[in-house]
């Protein structure tokens, strides 16, 4: 008997929902949407919920509890990952959601979220018998996973994201050289049990978990005129120089550029450039050249979860 769900994943710029019924390996998508509610902006570092992004992420979940109850969900489940987790007044967020939606919100700690993004990207089909380096870039918080088809070799989470990075490193843009060398030696001195871990463990392909994966593929595909459709393209292989040369176009691009190329959303026309440079940090430090992008990330996890 199939039953019919509902997972909300609050992050940090993007807040997903999706209503699906099923089983874990064959379900059917709803309702799948999104909406950029920017709940780190300007508040990101500091630990804060500032009154115009809360106001927004109020009024989306007044949004996404009309899509639910329009469609007769049986079970739901809203996960709020490092933006709530750090914010002082995530409570009050949470306690006016509950009022006025009647959704109760749960709040993981990083290493369940990469737990769920494992199991995302493993139901989509892109994992093998060898490890490989999932990496999935929120706004908030970047997660590390190595893994395979069996099992989770090791799992982090690092207060990383895009948004944090971009407080912290692209003031003015084009972001400049001096700030790409800083941002690159804080990954260097962060990431320290990441590069530990690829060391003992071994792996010759990341798999970048949606967000601005999705972009990069969108990007390099409607270039060549081809048409791109993520609801078709679940799995992407990237060629090793098509991407660096993406990221690199990227990050010495203006604003305006980047506002005018269709392919990237409102919400990741900035939040791209940080992405981008983490990107060819971990691939030039780790030596990888196989990248994959995977359209499932910890949203598609909860989801397994809840359909099993």
């Amino acid at each position: 008997m199939s039953k019919r769900v509902a997972v909300m994943d609050l992050g940090t710029n993007t807040f997903h929902l999706l209503i699906a019924e099923g089983t874990i390996h064959n379900y059917h998508e709803i309702v799948h949407y999104h909406e950029a509610v920017k709940l780190g902006e300007g508040g990101i570092n500091k630990g804060y919920i500032l009154p115009e992004a809360f106001a927004r992420g109020i009024s989306t979940m007044q949004q996404f509890q009309q899509q639910i109850a329009g469609h007769q969900v049986q079970e739901v489940r809203a996960i709020a990952t490092s933006a709530l987790r750090s914010a002082s007044n995530g409570t009050d967020f949470m306690n006016e959601v509950k009022a006025k939606t009647g959704i109760q919100i749960e709040i993981i700690d990083g290493a369940q979220e990469a737990g769920f993004i494992y199991q995302g990207v493993k139901i989509s089909g892109c994992l093998t018998a060898q490890n490989s380096l999932i990496m999935d870039i929120g706004g908030g918080s970047v997660e590390f996973i190595l893994g395979n088809t069996g099992h989770i070799t090791w799992k982090q989470s690092f207060e990383i994201g895009a948004a944090r990075l971009m407080d912290l490193f692209h003031r003015t843009d084009p972001i400049p050289p001096a700030s790409i060398e800083a941002l690159n030696l804080y990954l260097e001195d962060t990431l320290t049990d990441l590069f530990a871990a690829v060391a003992s463990h071994g792996t010759q392909t990341l798999i970048g978990s949606s967000g601005a994966f999705e972009t990069f593929a969108e990007l390099i595909e409607t270039e060549k005129g081809r048409p791109f459709d993520l609801k078709t393209t679940k799995n992407y292989s990237f060629d090793e120089a098509g991407l660096l040369t993406l990221t690199n176009k990227l990050i010495q691009s203006t604003h305006q550029q980047r506002a005018g190329n269709k392919g990237i959303i409102p919400v990741r026309v900035d939040m791209i450039v940080t992405a981008s440079l983490i990107t060819r940090f971990i691939m030039h430090k780790l030596n990888i050249h196989q990248v994959l992008m995977c359209s499932n990330s910890l949203k598609e996890g909860i989801l397994a979860e809840m359909l099993d």
